[in-house]
């Protein structure tokens, strides 16, 4: 899939090093939690790739940089997770997260999830705005030793894909 310039693909083994890089310059802005090793990234296949992860990692690439990256996880049989949706900076506020997450949103549809969850720190202004564009409705604020986080959700079953 590509949008404009940012093409979406499949995260492959030897993009580990980058997504790595990702999560970690997340968690220096602090958006990460504090209990949050990433350790999904180092295994992609078994986290989101196994028959029972039911799940998919993708890369926002420009040119032959990764620009960004969004995993999905099956939660239960109707409910998904988006995780991990991160966006160089460079990259940032020029359609790399709205692809990646029209493309998580999409295979969710495809893979019959009827509920997608995602949570997001409260200072993410500018990923919050993304989500309610995508539909997705506060359900609870979490305080965890005041951190605070955000839970959202959208039923996919109840509104048609508005982009």
């Amino acid at each position: 899939m590509t949008t404009h310039t940012t093409t979406i693909r499949t995260a492959v083994p030897e993009d580990i090093p980058v997504l790595r890089e990702l999560f970690e310059a997340g968690m220096h802005e602090g958006q990460v939690q504090i209990n949050d090793t990433g350790a999904d990234i180092e295994q992609l296949d078994a986290a989101y790739f196994a028959p029972e992860a039911q799940g998919g990692f993708w890369v926002a690439s420009r040119g032959d940089e990764i620009a960004g990256m969004i995993g999905v996880q099956r939660v239960d049989d109707s409910v998904a997770e988006v995780r991990r949706l991160r966006v160089r900076p460079q990259y940032r506020r020029q359609g790399v997260a709205t692809a990646l997450m029209s493309h998580a949103v999409r295979f969710c549809r495809e893979h019959d999830f009827l509920k997608v969850v995602l949570d997001v720190r409260v200072e993410r202004i500018a990923a919050i705005q993304l989500f309610e564009k995508f539909g997705f409705y506060l359900s609870r604020i979490n305080d965890h030793q005041g951190r605070k986080t955000l839970d959202f959700f959208v039923d996919l079953y109840s509104e048609p894909e508005q982009h």
